[in-house]
């Protein structure tokens, strides 16, 4: 099965779209976090990403489409996949329709997780984030053992530069504009499936495991 996950920042779709992976034995395909990877690492393509990143703007489409041509085409996805925070655009949409396409593969479902901005706003004011493995926490929902600190490494945890609440306000409008457009898009092919951000992690995974066992059954 090919998932994709849209819904606003913070809506909880990474945490979900990981556990639908490991549910299903497919890998989830995170381009924010290979992106975030490749700033990392410096490479030309971290490069390019890192001022659209640090201002919350969304990195061009050409740059993206190409890292998620590459890695659809890895073995580990010939089974399906979850796509998680692509596509943001319309052009994204069909650049992978048409990326999918040139190996007789389509989108099977779109799981859209709606969450209101208050919500988001709060969330993503408590998240944190490791500087060294990137594990991500939640102070309030998930935090980690000791205080701010990682669980894994040990060290400082950070506030990710694109959860500042500037940054925050200016990737919601990005969404609104850019991404919400999707969601009618997905809805009038019939590919649409909405679900509940807002309830505890375990009944939101619930909820989108019904919907998706009903995109298998037709």
């Amino acid at each position: 099965m090919r998932l994709v996950f849209l819904g606003p920042p913070g809506s909880g779709k990474g945490t979900q779209a990981t556990m639908v992976g490991e549910k299903l034995g497919v890998p989830q395909i995170s381009t924010g976090d290979i992106l975030r990877e490749a700033v990392a690492l410096k490479t030309d393509l971290g490069e390019k990403a890192k001022s659209y990143l640090d201002s919350g703007r969304l990195v061009p489409d050409d740059v993206v489409l190409s890292l998620v041509d590459k890695r659809v085409g890895e073995a580990d996805c010939a089974g399906g996949f979850v796509l998680d925070g692509f596509p943001r655009t319309l052009a994204q949409a069909l650049g992978i329709e048409e990326i999918l396409a040139k190996r007789d593969q389509v989108i099977d479902a779109v799981v859209f997780i709606e969450v209101d901005d208050e919500v988001v706003l709060g969330r993503l004011s408590r998240r944190r984030v490791c500087p060294q493995c990137k594990a991500l926490y939640n102070l309030e929902a998930d935090p980690p053992r000791e205080n701010e600190k990682c669980d894994r490494c040990g060290v400082d945890l950070v506030l990710r530069s694109d959860d500042r609440d500037d940054t925050i306000r200016t990737r919601l409008g990005v969404y609104r504009k850019d991404t919400l457009p999707l969601v009618e898009y997905y809805e009038s092919r019939g590919l649409l499936r909405k679900v509940n951000g807002g309830a505890e992690i375990q009944d939101v995974f619930s909820a989108v495991m019904q919907e998706i066992t009903k995109v298998g059954k037709n």
